[in-house]
């Protein structure tokens, strides 16, 4: 990651997205190229391996549903502030510098986006905070107003499991499966497709089993407090580290330059020693590279 991370974001996305910011420009190539209606499904914190969990349980329950899936890189750190931000308004974490700790104007840069690229305003949909079947009716409703051409859908059930998880990521697993059992996600898909979206699927970063290396007493001097990584805003109070935490600083070419992150190292996270936990922020493999999957009906498939 060190060496060639920095080399991903320059990367063409013709033929698909390498990291996440790329991720509406391809979008909008795929609309060029005929596909009028798009959605863009954000599975918050949907790591490969739960993807693939998820996958296997469709292909049993919907075997009308087919998947052409790849992968692409998060942004680091892991965090949602900074990685679905990226995603949404596709543009570099320092390019949203005055947002970069909440995702309160992914609405705006979603549609912000859309109308560079020749939308209305009224063409553009965004939706947060799905989880349960019972809210899928009114994105439903919202998905058949036929002026429609690009959705943006953020379903969170995954990430709440995640923070809940006591039993690690096992443990996730079994709540997952449970999730893919109440019909919640073919039944979305089946919407969309009804009307005529072409499906794309990622999520905004993974997670990973941690341990417990203890924790940074430093008060208010951190902006940004996740698990796996804190974020300092001056390269002085960076460096007041303690020396005898097992944590990093890793130079991030597209963040702010006053966003600082500092990592745990190994699967470590910065809770009580020894503690387990199901996290992200750092720069696993798990955390780091996504599942990008296209949605089609097995029968169109090409």
């Amino acid at each position: 990651v060190s060496a060639h991370y920095a080399d991903l974001p320059s990367l063409p996305v013709a033929k698909g997205p390498v990291m996440l910011h790329h991720v509406p420009r391809f979008l909008s190539l795929c609309r060029d190229a005929g596909e009028a209606r798009v959605a863009l499904l954000v599975f918050d914190g949907l790591a490969m391996d739960q993807w693939v969990q998820i996958r296997d349980r469709l292909m049993l329950r919907a075997p009308e549903l087919a998947f052409e899936e790849s992968a692409c890189f998060a942004w680091l750190p892991t965090l949602t502030s900074v990685s679905r931000q990226a995603l949404f308004s596709g543009m570099k974490p320092r390019e949203f510098a005055n947002s970069i700790e909440t995702t309160a104007q992914e609405p705006a840069l979603w549609s912000r986006f859309w109308q560079d690229h020749g939308l209305r305003a009224n063409e553009v949909l965004y939706r947060k905070g799905i989880k349960r079947t019972e809210q899928l009716s009114e994105i439903e409703t919202a998905i058949a107003d036929p002026a429609i051409k690009a959705a943006g859908i953020v379903v969170d059930t995954v990430d709440e499991i995640v923070h809940g998880a006591i039993f690690g990521k096992r443990g996730v697993a079994g709540q997952i499966s449970s999730w893919c059992e109440s019909g919640f996600i073919e039944r979305l898909f089946g919407a969309l497709l009804g009307n005529g979206f072409h499906i794309y699927l990622t999520a905004d970063h993974g997670n990973v089993d941690a341990v417990g290396i203890g924790r940074l007493n430093q008060g208010v001097a951190t902006e940004v407090r996740g698990e796996r990584v804190r974020v300092y805003r001056s390269e002085a109070i960076a460096a007041s580290t303690p020396d005898d935490i097992d944590a990093f600083r890793l130079d991030i070419g597209g963040l702010p330059s006053d966003f600082l992150p500092l990592f745990a190292g190994g699967r470590g996270a910065f809770v009580q020693t020894g503690e387990p936990i199901v996290s992200h922020g750092g720069l696993s493999v798990e955390e780091l590279i996504v599942p990008f999957v296209k949605v089609t009906h097995a029968s169109t498939r090409k």
